[in-house]
């Protein structure tokens, strides 16, 4: 018997698993961490005392549960938060705290700049849309700019799922799935743009080789083995990020098919036969050979849900603690209590500015329609009801496109909550699909190890090993709430737009 291990590293935790040669899991493991948020605009990550640390803590736990069986581990897959920049020295120890994907706005001033250096004609041939806030290269030249010392001593210039790789072969890779978020770093072919590079961002060799996915990229190091108890010589696939990850482990293999990823933030991914151009969304190729993803994300998901739990629910959050019911589970039932629309409460959700469809790092975070009789849980079910409408408008973009929606599959620790699920049914008017197996990215990193190491004969093998739990259907008289309450949603942020970038003009 041959077993394969994925690891994903993601924005508030990471976690692990081991599968056989039939997807069934034989074993998983999970650690917590926090995000640093230093001052406004700014996320961070310690890449070693986090991401490696938690990587070298759960394949200790899983090879530990194995046993004399970690001999019989044939491949390795991870992946990990995306669209970051990590510099690192010759032997991969970081040189500062990771920057993070789009929820870190730092580089704004260099993204305004960029925009106007390239010009229009020119950013349409490098890039294909506008730069925002999860682009790599802008942070490249934030990192220029702001701290040179830094920047000249970096050998490599790596994202999250990159230094993991590395750090357990010695070698330097980037998927093709995520080349985009470097733009314009890499061409269609993904050969490195040198003069681009070095004409504005760093020498071409500071950046990862591109490989496809299920590439081999190397083989675990006798130092890297003897950190993670994985054995030395297992061979490691190039990985990806976790939204790739996440969608491979929900079925999401197939033109048509879409992943919505609930996590910290929301992260859609649409596996489609052809590409398009399409400025507000991240377009290229996606980890199944042959077809294109069309992305989008959210800056809020999880992370407000979460907060809204800690500020609002320290009572049920206390009880939680004590032994007693998932706070999350007691407040998905509170929400189911509260009537479609809220009782005309509305939030918008921008709490760390906002990529798809906006893409505004200046946007904030609004409660609208507050009465008296409204309460904490009222703002809750209208924080679900505003990433739903933020999953409707990413939907209304395909379908512009003349892109037909198949299957919609929820992913990520917010596909738990059945209360979400069925508003995003009736915000979108789509059935949306649960499946059996919920462990997220590190299933998909699993499986992505066994195809790359022929252990699995392709991604259409995993159609049959990924199962549905439920559907959930739009409710019609949900769905009529929803319709208007669009309308009203997009108008909230136009009408306040010009607001909100006033006051971040008096932010200290």
């Amino acid at each position: 018997m041959k077993y394969f291990i994925g690891i994903d590293v993601g924005t508030n935790s990471s976690k692990g698993a081991i599968i056989d040669e039939e997807c069934r899991i034989i074993a998983s493991a999970a650690v917590g961490h926090t995000v640093e948020n230093p001052q406004p605009g700014y996320f961070e990550q310690d890449a070693d005392g986090v991401w490696w640390k938690d990587v070298c803590s759960i394949a200790r736990k899983l090879t530990g549960e194995l046993g004399r069986e970690a001999e019989c581990l044939a491949g390795v897959g991870i992946s990990a938060l995306g669209c970051d920049v990590v510099p690192v020295d010759e032997s991969c120890r970081p040189l500062r705290k990771a920057i993070l994907y789009g929820i870190d706005s730092r580089a704004s001033e260099e993204i305004a700049y960029l925009t106007g250096y390239y010009g229009k004609e020119r950013m349409e041939e490098l890039v294909g849309r506008p730069f925002n806030s999860s682009d790599c290269m802008p942070k490249i030249l934030w990192l220029k700019n702001h701290e040179r010392e830094i920047y000249d001593k970096a050998y490599r210039f790596l994202t999250a799922s990159s230094f993991l790789t590395a750090k357990l072969t010695g070698e330097y890779v980037l998927d093709s799935f995520m080349a985009s978020s470097f733009s314009p770093a890499y061409d269609k072919n993904f050969r490195i743009r040198e003069d681009v590079c070095r004409e504005m961002y760093c020498e071409p060799w500071q950046l990862a080789r591109i490989c496809r996915t299920i590439d081999i990229a190397g083989h675990v190091t006798a130092r890297a083995s003897e950190e993670t108890g994985i054995p030395e010589g297992v061979p490691v696939v190039t990985g990806t990020d976790d939204s790739g990850a996440e969608a491979v482990s929900s079925g999401v293999v197939s033109p048509g098919d879409v992943m919505i990823q609930l996590g910290s933030t929301c992260y859609m991914i649409y596996c489609s036969e052809q590409m398009i151009q399409e400025p507000r969304l991240a377009c290229g190729r996606y980890l199944v050979p042959g077809t294109y993803s069309v992305d989008g994300g959210t800056n809020a998901a999880g992370n407000l849900t979460q907060w809204l739990r800690d500020n609002m629910y320290q009572d049920i959050l206390e009880e939680e603690k004590k032994g007693g019911e998932n706070a999350y589970s007691v407040l998905g039932r509170r929400a189911e209590r509260i009537p479609a629309g809220s009782d005309g409460l509305m939030v918008l959700p921008y709490f760390a500015g906002e990529r798809v469809p906006i893409h505004d790092p200046l946007a904030k975070g609004l409660f609208f329609g507050l009465l008296l009789h409204h309460t904490r849980d009222h703002i809750y079910r209208a924080a679900l009801e505003s990433i739903a409408y933020g999953v409707a408008q990413y939907l209304d973009i395909l379908k512009g496109h003349g892109l037909e929606v198949g299957r919609i599959i929820a992913a990520g620790g917010g596909a738990q909550s059945g209360a979400w699920l069925q508003i995003i049914s009736d915000v979108t008017g789509f059935p949306i699909y649960k499946p059996e197996v919920t462990v997220g990215a590190s299933y998909g990193d699993a499986m992505i190890a066994g195809i790359g190491a022929g252990g699995f004969p392709g991604f259409e093998y995993l159609k049959k090993a990924i199962r549905m739990e439920k559907v959930f259907y739009p409710i019609p008289e949900h769905r009529k709430v929803y319709v208007k309450g669009k309308k009203q949603y997009e108008k909230l942020y136009e009408n306040n737009k010009s607001m909100m970038h006033m006051a971040s003009e008096t932010e200290v």
